[in-house]
């Protein structure tokens, strides 16, 4: 298969200062492909590089079919990027902005004023063209720069944290042109902090300290990360019991979540033990990502990576 992106062992180092370290994906053609983890985690940093902004210290990686370190300005012409702040001008209106970038991107005159109208009826912005920038809200906006990023019509578009700082509805309203994007073929990668954004990529890594943990889609990750049944623990002064019940023997884990114990059980006949023990109510449960995270920062400190 040919990949729209893959990497073997790559890695980046700034000084002694490891950001990432030996990560090898395979991203298909449409996909879209989520990147989780902490601040710090060297999410960004790996973006840099398959973007060729960064070089990498050792591996190497293949960009829609071209060699990352050889033919990095090729591979420049073949894809947009969405920075974690808006790449916008405040000063400028809608259309000037566009404008703007389809000049930078050089976008043949005689298709320029049609890609236009076709990145504000994306953003939902008729209407609105000769708005500045500045007066629009941070949702519009987004869809603003996103405009702006695929104007040149790029076989990859890098998000990094393209919704941070907008509200639930303008996120959703997002990942719905994301998912148009990805039916006409466009590969997408995103980084997120947001567990029901993750829900709607395709696949996802999980990434720590720059080493991949996991990678997967998130109904693989969810029934195979954890080692063992989870249930959901109802009970007073969930707190403060949290050590007494990691004690057990017959516990993997124990993590709080709001006012639950989300716990894992190494098998489901120790419910009825459980609940007797703390006088709480448990329930098996479906993981979400938030378990699927927190278990993989478990294992990765025991060094039992997937």
């Amino acid at each position: 298969m040919d990949y729209a992106i893959s990497t073997q062992n790559l890695t980046k180092q700034f000084g002694n200062f490891t950001a990432v370290k030996d990560v090898s994906i395979q991203i298909k053609p449409g996909e879209i492909y989520g990147f989780l983890g902490p601040n710090g985690a060297g999410k960004t940093t790996l973006i840099k590089m398959l973007c060729g902004l960064l070089a990498p210290s050792s591996g190497s990686a293949k960009v829609l079919g071209m060699d990352l370190l050889k033919e990095t300005e090729a591979i420049k012409n073949k894809i947009g990027y969405m920075s974690q702040k808006y790449s916008l001008y405040d000063d400028l209106t809608v259309i000037e902005n566009l404008e703007f970038y389809s000049s930078i991107y050089g976008i043949p005159s005689k298709i320029k004023k049609d890609k236009i109208n076709e990145m504000i009826k994306m953003a939902d912005l008729r209407g609105r063209e000769n708005d500045l920038t500045s007066t629009l809200s941070s949702g519009f906006k987004q869809r603003l720069a996103l405009g702006c990023s695929i104007i040149s019509s790029p076989s990859i578009i890098f998000l990094d944290e393209p919704t941070s700082g907008v509200s639930p509805t303008s996120r959703r309203m997002f990942f719905e042109i994301i998912h148009d994007l990805a039916k006409n073929g466009i590969t997408v990668i995103v980084t997120t902090h947001f567990m029901d954004e993750a829900e709607r990529c395709h696949k996802i890594m999980f990434i720590s300290e720059g080493k991949l943990m996991a990678a997967n889609t998130p109904t693989h990750l969810k029934k195979n990360v954890l080692k063992g049944i989870l249930v959901e623990l109802t009970m007073d002064h969930a707190m403060e019991q949290i050590n007494r019940i990691e004690a057990l023997p017959y516990i993997s884990e124990c993590n709080i979540h709001g006012a639950f114990l989300h716990i894992i059980l190494k098998d489901k006949s120790h419910i009825g033990k459980l609940e007797e023990l703390t006088g709480g109510s448990a329930k098996i449960i479906t993981p979400s990502l938030e378990d699927v995270f927190l278990a993989l920062s478990k294992q990765k400190k025991a060094g039992d990576i997937l």
